[in-house]
């Protein structure tokens, strides 16, 4: 007779293998093979069903969606809001069971999984998350997190971006649980890698351990093993895809397909299931993994009231500062003075940087070395950093700002799409736009870059023109649910005054000066600002009209009703926006888009506006071919 623990995980696995099945849809061999291990897992975790956002609970982690059928029985089974016709309507449209798992719409989901190698970085984040809580709040902040991951997540170079910075941090309550089953789709991993994983991970200073994933008794000692490391701790888990599948155990068709009723059937019956009987759950199996913690450990742990200031910020102690006296200064320079007035009335306000905060202007002056204090360096590692901050911000307890120069941003798209896929409310600071930076050659030169984040949903990108557009868009970021980035000048730029009778930067879009009888309304953001001022001081000595509207936020523009964007954009004029960027969205709004067509070239600035037409006399020029037209 079977005992307890092995009809449990092999109620998981036949559980998994009827959803794919019905669905006629996903990958049952990764699941099945891990079912042991989430069965012994079950006695060690810390978490509470009937409050899945349970602050100090451990943190479960899904580095690959591909074992998504494994996380909804699991959740199924110990008493989640997921029912058993959710696992029947396994990706059907608009189910709780999506093909990978999403989060906020499936409890105890931490963070949307994908691409490969993601959640391995937000699982490093969530273990150092948990070491600065127990900083700000008290000793018993204790949860785990535990990662699960898979071959393909140790292929992609993230996960080594992020396991590295793990023994730095001493995150000792992070286990990583890799499942080394060797399949991908194309079939054995020996094909193409046969990397050590074990001197991978001994030399970043893990502690770890490769047992028979197979053997419930191997499988606790592990676990207990971790328990008690005073470092990171991964256990390398030779398992079986497809584990007790009769004819396609160890097959890559596991991975990727159904096993099809006859097989399934066979192999329920192997099991001494019964092969007429699909989605079968033992009363006794239910039982067992259905057995609370006590009431009154959980209370003790969720009711802390040294966490309030954290949960609830007031944003009314920023003392904001004056730049009244400014004359120019680069937005880079203004925001360095406003993150920093944020950092010192807010606790939970934390910053990362790849090795560039003198350039960023991005470091906390008030602050030292995190997890004592907020500042985190994280050198060269730039794939994993955005992916670990937006681990951070789901933590519930921290915003976070992470910066770079915003050519860099390439690096961080991945993470940044699941930012906004997820409303994940990250900062990304992105600093050294334009081709003010210099004779660093385009590959430095950033022009293609803002339009492929304003084409991102969920995704709002500021660029101020001045210091005090700087403030207005950082009040609005740190009420916004959903990802920001915020696009910096590293030169000087004129700071004009800040005057509620003509501005409403509120509306992200407005008109800086109106005219009675315009002709010609010029449009820009950011550096270019300045250009259409004084072209139009130009223009109107010759008798032709301006209206001049500054945009700091396109995304929020667009979210503007349709009345207040037609008293700005005044029909009755042409409207031509100047932009140094690649901006294939602003004809939308106008006639003419003075903007960029080619990468730039390594050159002097001043002299690279004027090769490309971004000076007085070019804007002067074609506004009067216009009115002549």
């Amino acid at each position: 007779m079977k005992n307890i623990l092995q009809k449990q995980s092999d109620t998981i696995k036949f559980l998994c293998a009827d959803m794919v099945q019905r669905a006629n849809s996903g990958h049952p061999g990764a699941p099945m093979g891990l079912s042991d291990v989430i069965t012994v897992l079950s006695k060690h975790l810390k978490h509470n069903p009937e409050n899945p956002k349970w602050i100090n609970r451990d943190r479960l982690v899904f580095s690959w969606g591909h074992i998504s059928s494994l996380i909804y029985s699991f959740l199924h089974l110990t008493w989640y809001d997921i029912s058993l016709d959710d696992l029947k309507n396994f990706r059907q449209l608009w189910s709780k069971t999506p093909g990978h798992p999403e989060y906020k719409e499936v409890p105890w989901i931490e963070i949307t999984t994908w691409p490969l190698g993601q959640w391995i970085a937000n699982a490093v984040w969530f273990s150092m998350s948990s070491k600065y809580a127990k900083n700000l709040s008290s000793e018993l902040w204790d949860h785990k997190v535990i990662c699960f991951c898979g071959d393909w997540d140790l292929q992609e170079w993230i996960s080594y971006e992020a396991c590295s910075l793990a023994w730095k941090q001493k995150l000792d309550n992070l286990i990583m649980i890799y499942d080394s089953n060797n399949i991908t789709i194309e079939w054995d991993t020996d094909l193409a890698w046969d990397e050590n994983i074990e001197q991978r991970f001994i030399s970043q200073n893990w502690n770890v351990i490769t047992i028979d994933w197979h053997n419930f008794e191997e499988i606790d000692k592990a676990l207990i093993l971790w328990k008690i490391s005073d470092r990171p701790f991964l256990i390398i888990a030779k398992t079986k895809i497809g584990k007790w599948s009769v004819n396609k155990e160890g097959s890559a068709s596991t991975h990727w397909s159904p096993l099809w009723e006859e097989e399934i059937k066979l192999s329920k019956i192997k099991a001494w299931f019964d092969p007429e009987k699909s989605f079968y759950i033992d009363d006794e199996v239910l039982k067992e993994f259905r057995i609370k913690r006590p009431v009154s450990e959980i209370k003790i742990w969720s009711n802390e009231t040294s966490l309030k200031e954290l949960l609830n910020p007031d944003f009314s102690k920023i003392i904001w500062p004056d730049f009244s006296d400014i004359d120019s200064i680069a937005t880079r320079s203004s925001n360095w003075q406003i993150l920093n007035s944020i950092s010192k009335a807010i606790p939970w306000f934390i910053w990362w940087s790849a090795d560039l905060s003198p350039s960023n202007k991005t470091q906390l002056i008030w602050e030292w070395i995190f997890p004592e204090w907020k500042n985190i360096y994280f050198w060269i590692r730039e794939h994993a950093m955005w992916a670990i901050v937006n681990a951070m911000n789901l933590y519930w307890l921290f915003r976070v700002f992470s910066a770079t120069f915003f050519v860099f941003s390439d690096y961080l798209k991945p993470s940044a799409r699941i930012a906004a896929l997820a409303w994940i409310p990250q900062i990304f600071i992105w600093t050294h736009d334009s081709i003010w930076v210099w004779e660093d050659w385009p590959t430095h030169q950033p022009i293609e870059h803002l339009t492929q984040f304003i084409a991102l949903p969920n995704f709002y990108n500021f660029r101020p023109a001045t210091a005090f557009e700087n403030i207005e868009c950082f009040k609005k970021i740190l009420k916004l649910e959903s990802p920001s980035s915020l696009i910096l000048s590293r030169q000087n730029l004129v700071n004009y005054k800040y005057s509620p009778i003509i501005w409403s930067v509120e509306n992200w879009a407005y008109l800086f000066k109106k005219s009675l009888n315009p002709q010609i309304t010029l449009l820009a953001s950011w550096s270019e600002l300045e250009l259409i001022i004084n072209s139009a001081k130009i223009l109107e000595e010759s008798g032709i009209w301006i209206n001049i509207i500054s945009m700091p936020c396109f995304d929020l523009l667009e979210e503007q009703s349709p009345e207040y964007i037609n008293s700005i954009f005044d029909k009755n004029t042409k409207i031509i926006w100047v932009e140094a960027a690649r901006w294939l969205e602003l004809y939308k709004y106008c006639d003419e888009v003075i903007s960029m067509n080619t990468f730039w070239a390594s050159w002097k600035a001043t002299d690279l506006f004027e090769k490309f037409g971004f000076t007085v006399e070019n804007v002067v020029e074609r506004v009067e071919l216009f009115v002549i037209n």
